[in-house]
């Protein structure tokens, strides 16, 4: 798979399907590893990291999926494909800015990637549609294992496995999920949300994670702890948040119907129609607008529009996918341009909802 290839496919996990889909747009697990035969990445040296991914990608050749693994070299990208592959979830911001040797294995439907030289020697993801982090847990024990045939992993009876960052150390599994959650954020409640999030165990964050700002209301919810609890009492955790987050904001979104129903009809039918016929879209803008028709579709607003178009403009709208659709560069004017263009065109193409 070549990266024009990749950039063309829309990842299987934006497809709208799984549990709880209209709310929960995906489903992550992710595996910090790392090598005993070698230092850790930041304190590695070139050839020490250059051995890790030969190591690594040897061992990917063992079935790690039911497809072919492709290798994205980092120092070959341009900076520009490195962070189109953080807009696509692939790599982090600290793989796509970092230096030395590094890079990435993806499958060609998107839901297993294998980042190699970021903050660990490696780490392995995967990613469903909706709410399926058990299937999602399943598949990354099962590459994991698949890999252990040819590697080691670092590991203490007493601390588990040993990663780069003290954080991870444990069972060196983050699960998370990314959910929209409108309703709270109206009724303004979502501030106290966050902390009782927080007393459960489990952080908070935008869109990509640490560092990251919140846009189009939806936020990242994923494990803090991964010492002294398993990988079953983590998942099963996650569960519990997440079905006492979907009742919040379903207690949030009656109260809105309850009390504001025409406001809120409103605000959905006005984001629909500027989707359908602006001819400039900033990338807020764009969120911002697709977040209420998200809204609007989970209050059957709808007749025809999935989660799962609004899943993959929330992808290809991001700018440097628009870029690298247009073959050059594009200054801001042109994105929104562009962006509206695509968003028009998705828009006609669902009809009259």
């Amino acid at each position: 798979m070549t990266f024009e290839d990749l950039a063309k496919r829309t990842a299987s996990w934006l497809n709208g399907s799984g549990d709880l889909s209209a709310l929960v747009v995906s489903s992550r697990v992710r595996l910090a590893r790392n090598l005993p035969s070698a230092r850790f990445a930041h304190l590695s040296a070139a050839d020490e990291r250059n051995g890790i991914i030969d190591a690594v990608v040897a061992a990917s050749r063992k079935d790690l999926s039911d497809q072919p693994l492709s290798y994205f070299d980092a120092c070959d990208l341009e900076p520009s494909q490195r962070a189109l592959l953080v807009e696509r979830h692939l790599i982090s911001p600290a793989l796509e800015k970092g230096d030395g040797p590094r890079g990435v294995l993806v499958n060609e439907q998107e839901d297993l990637s294998v980042m190699i030289n970021e903050e660990d020697h490696l780490r392995i993801q995967v990613m469903q549609s909706g709410f399926q982090v058990d299937e999602a847990w399943a598949i990354a024990r099962r590459s994991e294992n698949r890999l252990a045939e040819d590697l080691s992993f670092a590991f203490s009876d007493k601390w588990g496995y040993l990663t780069a960052c003290p954080s991870n150390t444990g069972t060196g599994m983050r699960a998370s999920i990314l959910i929209h959650l409108p309703g709270l954020v109206l009724t303004q409640e979502m501030e106290g949300v966050v902390r009782g999030v927080t007393q459960m165990g489990f952080v908070v964050r935008g869109l990509y994670g640490e560092g990251s700002d919140v846009s189009g209301n939806l936020f990242q919810v994923s494990n803090q702890v991964t010492l002294g609890r398993s990988e079953v009492e983590i998942l099963e955790a996650l569960d519990k948040v997440v079905q006492q987050l979907v009742q919040c904001e379903q207690n949030a979104r009656g109260t809105l119907l309850g009390d504001i129903r025409s406001q809120i009809e409103d605000k959905v039918w006005r984001a629909f129609g500027i989707l359908s016929h602006a001819r400039l879209l900033s990338s807020q803008g764009f969120m911002n607008l697709s977040s209420a028709v998200r809204l609007g579709i989970g209050l059957e607003l709808f007749d025809g529009i999935e989660v799962g178009t609004l899943n993959e403009l929330m992808v290809r709208t991001k700018p440097f996918h628009l870029q690298n659709q247009a073959g050059r560069p594009l200054d801001s004017p042109e994105r929104d341009r562009v962006r509206a263009d695509m968003a028009r065109r998705r828009m006609a193409e669902l009809g009259n909802p």
